[in-house]
């Protein structure tokens, strides 16, 4: 895996911050990641994360995490140490860096007041609904609320009386005073202030019922940080001269560069924090650490690596252009990444059982495997063999479909890295199901394949005497479609009913059985799988982390 750090950068946004550096116009760069802290990050801010924090490991300067915590009533401690804990398992530390946009109140305050002062804000009476009726449309300029050209005095003094909590949400608003017929919705007077009651703020408690909106207190959090280039997606594009506006009205010590590139959007997933909210909320998923969310929690508790996220957001790159990524590209990056030192496993997933008939009753032999084929390093180990053995279900076929290369009545195949067998006998319950088979052990072919004897199929086993219960969950995508609520639907409709299945009489082998949460395996022929944080040592309990293959149905 290539670490982001080291990686050559060839994108827009290094280009131009190249360019700064070269001219002269910062001596170093500083760059910040600011979510806001209401629920939990998901893969799409870990392409911030990885840029951010990349670009400044790369060129020398520094990053600063910074949480938007300006709307208390959806904000909570919970979501602000989740935060913190995943940029730290992507690899990337702030050091003495961490800031809240709240720690800036009293200077945004003091702000708001020289817009004042200079006649560029007021406060508007204006409820919501009429202020929305006021701003116009895309094709038609806003009008002058009413109370737009009030006295500095007037706005100074019902601004300090908006702060001590004189009047109830809703009731009025500070707005910058730009330009109501301004083509750009943005810049028709936006609220800079707002009123919220009854809030205790996870930094501030109770001491604020006034609260700066995002477009205010962004750009001047970016500039008395010293941030140069603050780095957002897309839909702030928009934004952007009423970043400047602000940046060029107040007395901050710095003018920071916003640039924007395009957000990730990835198949077969929501990327909206609300909607990933109502998943939760409305128990669709287990939490935000569910393995099907796109959460960073939800890919680690399912067994993604930390350097395959960085090598995908690698990957997919940086531009101005919106486009969808595959799910196969991140499936395939922590693929590649688990094939290289993932050890190797036998797990029987759905148990058949095999008696070996002349096999002697009371011997158990043991026999070895490499833990890799690949990396010698990592050793071998011994595994029991004995009479009684499954095997997966899936390979016997009675009646076997054309390419079938595993067990048939009559037919031989060889147990990896032990025997081959023969079937000889389909044992049945009296409702006809098959429960046994019996076979015959070739004693000649254990570590050999005799001339003349062509065995094609190779299947697992664990013997049944030393075999490991467990529980299996497999997960699958969580939507049925490659774009969500596409066309205006519900999201919701498109939810995979069979996205997890668990199975709960699993068969491992023996050293499977004190494996510690997060330890990840390849189960030979099955996929990649890694421990859960439910795993105990009396009821281990693994998740399958991606197949060996891409074998999603495309339709």
């Amino acid at each position: 895996m290539t670490d982001a750090a080291e990686s050559p950068r060839t994108h827009f946004i290094r280009q131009i911050i190249d360019a700064d550096l070269a001219a002269g116009i910062h001596e170093r760069i500083i760059t910040r990641f600011p979510p806001e802290p209401n629920g939990y990050l998901h893969i799409g801010h870990a392409k911030s994360i990885v840029l951010n924090f990349g670009l400044a490991e790369a060129l020398g300067g520094r990053c600063n995490l910074r949480f938007d915590d300006t709307n208390p009533h959806k904000e909570n401690v919970e979501f602000v140490e989740a935060i913190q804990a995943d940029v730290r398992w992507l690899g990337f530390d702030w050091g003495e860096r961490c800031y809240f946009a709240s720690d800036y109140f009293e200077q945004l305050y003091g702000f708001a007041l020289e817009l004042i002062e200079q006649g560029l804000a007021y406060v508007c009476d204006l409820s919501a609904e009429q202020m929305r009726d006021y701003r116009g449309t895309l094709t038609e300029p806003g009008r002058d609320s009413p109370w737009r050209e009030r006295s500095i005095s007037e706005n100074r003094e019902l601004f300090a009386q908006m702060r001590a909590g004189a009047f109830p949400d809703g009731a009025r608003t500070l707005r910058a005073k730009i330009d109501m017929a301004s083509p750009n919705i943005n810049l028709r007077d936006p609220v800079l202030y707002r009123i919220k009651h009854g809030v205790v703020h996870h930094q501030t408690g109770t001491a604020w019922c006034l609260y700066p909106t995002y477009d205010y207190t962004h750009p001047i959090s970016d500039a008395l940080e010293g941030v140069t280039h603050s780095l957002c997606t897309l839909e702030f594009e928009d934004h952007r001269p009423l970043y400047d506006w602000v940046i060029a009205h107040v007395s901050v010590p710095s003018r920071p560069r916003q640039i924007e590139f395009s957000r990730l959007n990835l198949e077969y997933t929501v990327m909206s924090k609300r909607r990933l909210t109502e998943l939760v909320s409305e128990a669709q998923v287990n939490g935000w650490d569910d393995p099907r969310m796109p959460t960073l929690a939800g890919l680690r508790r399912r067994g993604y690596t930390s350097a395959a996220i960085r090598v995908f957001c690698e990957r997919i790159g940086i531009t101005k252009s919106d486009n969808r990524v595959e799910m196969a590209m991140l499936e395939n990056a922590i693929r590649e990444d688990l094939d290289a030192t993932a050890p190797r496993r036998l797990a029987v997933l759905r148990p058949l059982k095999v008696v070996l008939t002349n096999y002697p009753k009371e011997q158990t032999e043991y026999v070895e495997l490499a833990n890799h084929p690949k990396i010698a390093t990592l050793g071998t180990r011994m595994l029991p063999f004995a009479r009684e053995i499954y095997i997966d279900r899936a390979d016997f076929e009675e009646t076997p479909p054309k390419g079938f290369k595993r067990l048939i009545p009559g037919g031989e195949v060889r147990l990896r890295g032990a025997y081959v067998i023969r079937c000889d006998a389909v044992i049945r319950n009296d409702a006809g199901e098959i429960i046994e088979l019996h076979c015959s052990v070739d004693f000649d072919t254990l570590g050999k394949n005799p001339e003349g004897r062509k065995v094609k199929g190779v299947i697992h086993w664990v013997a049944v005497a030393h075999a490991v219960p467990a529980e299996v969950r497999l997960y699958d995508r969580l939507f049925n479609v490659p774009l969500p609520g596409a066309g205006g639907s519900d999201y919701r409709a498109d939810l995979n009913t069979q996205s997890l299945q668990v199975l709960t009489d699993v068969m491992l082998e023996p050293s499977l059985r004190a494996v510690q949460a997060g330890e990840r395996f390849q189960f030979e022929r099955e996929g990649y799988f890694v421990a859960d944080l439910d795993s105990t040592l009396e009821h281990p309990v693994f998740n399958l982390t991606v197949g060996l293959r891409d074998t999603w149905d495309k339709g």
